[in-house]
């Protein structure tokens, strides 16, 4: 039998030769907390700065943001409790001192054994939680599950409403042994599309509503409790809501809530932050050449070449999490130079006009996000041209894209 030496190649499609990634920019990751540490400390009592790594930290990836941030922030937020326990073995696997950990999202009984015992915060946001109880003392921990009771003051998602909390949350007092109650929180409906915060401030009310009648509830003050209402936009313009925790989401890497957002910093701070992008989305053409004059692109026939024209093949498309809704709207950057986006985005390709950025058929490296000389394409822009919000853009980049951090 003869041999073949067959060289191994990396294991996920994200990792081929041809193939898009992203850079993460260390520096601007940095730069963002210092400006929420600046915010936290303006005025009042010091906040703990919490930061939110859900849906693998805003699209970014969770793996290489977490040793990033775990040294600079107070407070680590997630969704899911797989990902909170990733933070204690990345503590024990580096000898870090373990942070506060709080899972925002849903809980199920023996997933709150594992995170009692692993010290992580949880959020109780319903009876549900009722049936924990017995699972949790079976278990015989040796400390309680930290809780944080989640109120609902007016988003109509999570939590209980200030007529549930006397009767629905009685079940905390029974269950002590194995449920500390040590914070409250609430979650702003309407901060980030307004300049005017009125429903944001009945908000707050409705919160200090709840959190006296929790506490009268369980027996004592609301000072000992950690309580937290503030994402992004609320650390930003609105004060009053900053409370002992602040909960920023999509502005640690670098991307405002809105543009009204922006406009409400700069009349309440003063002055407008400067937020840096972390994320860059880098692609190596795969082809290059020339198309002649009334040549088609792509499916559907939907381009066709006014002149003769030289095109650059990126094996990048919708299955990556490039907006097939930006087709015929968008364009990337190529040696600093805006290159319109040809016909369909495709599952797998881009097709992109590169006549006027690059004067052979060499391979070009083009930028879907981020800047090229004095050009950029923002996370906002390419959202637009997509008819969604930046939120949706970055989450869905896809989880087997190669992320490579840089400074």
């Amino acid at each position: 039998m003869v041999e073949v030496n067959v060289e191994s190649i990396a294991g996920g499609p994200g990792d081929a030769a041809h193939s898009s990634w992203l850079e993460l920019s260390a520096s601007a990751l940095r730069h963002n907390v210092e400006v929420f540490r600046a915010v936290e400390g303006r005025s009042g009592p010091s906040r703990a700065l919490g930061v939110v790594l859900k849906g693998n930290a805003y699209g970014h990836g969770l793996a290489q943001v977490l040793p990033l941030v775990h040294e600079g922030v107070d407070i680590l937020y997630f969704i899911a409790p797989q990902d909170a326990l990733k933070v204690r073995e990345h503590e024990r696997a580096h000898g870090l001192p373990p942070k506060q950990v709080v899972v925002l999202g849903a809980v199920g009984p023996h997933e709150a054994v594992v995170l009692a015992r692993e010290g992580v915060d949880v959020v109780v946001a319903d009876r549900g939680w009722e049936d924990a109880v017995p699972v949790l003392r079976a278990a015989r921990l040796e400390r309680p599950l930290r809780v944080h009771v989640h109120i609902d003051t007016g988003l109509g998602r999570e939590g209980f409403t200030l007529a549930q909390l006397p009767h629905e949350t009685r079940f905390l007092l029974d269950a002590r042994d194995v449920l500390e109650v040590v914070g409250g929180l609430s979650h702003f409906a309407n901060t980030e599309d307004v300049t005017e915060q009125g429903y944001a401030l009945a908000q707050v009310d409705a919160f200090e509503t709840g959190l006296g009648l929790l506490a009268e509830q369980l027996g004592g003050g609301t000072t000992g409790l950690q309580r937290h209402i503030a994402a992004s936009a609320a650390s930003l313009v609105l004060p009053r809501a900053r409370y002992e925790a602040l909960r920023v989401g999509i502005s640690l890497y670098g991307l405002w809530p809105s543009a009204e957002t922006r406009l409400s910093a700069r009349l309440v701070l003063g002055e407008v932050p400067v937020l840096k992008p972390v994320l860059s989305w880098r692609c190596r053409s795969q082809v290059v050449k020339w198309l002649p004059a009334n040549s088609y692109v792509g499916y559907g026939c939907t381009y066709r070449t006014s002149e003769p024209t030289r095109i650059a093949v990126l094996p990048v498309g919708y299955y990556d999490g490039y907006p097939r809704l930006a087709s015929g709207k968008a364009h990337v950057l190529v040696n600093g130079r805006r290159c319109p986006v040809l016909g369909r985005v495709m599952m797998n390709h881009l097709i992109i006009d590169v006549t006027r950025a690059t004067a052979d058929e060499r391979p070009v490296t083009a930028t879907l996000l981020g800047r090229d000389g004095e050009e950029s394409v923002s996370a906002d822009a390419l959202a637009g041209w997509a008819q969604t919000i930046h939120y949706e853009l970055v989450t869905r980049l896809g989880a087997h894209l190669r992320r490579e951090v840089v400074e």
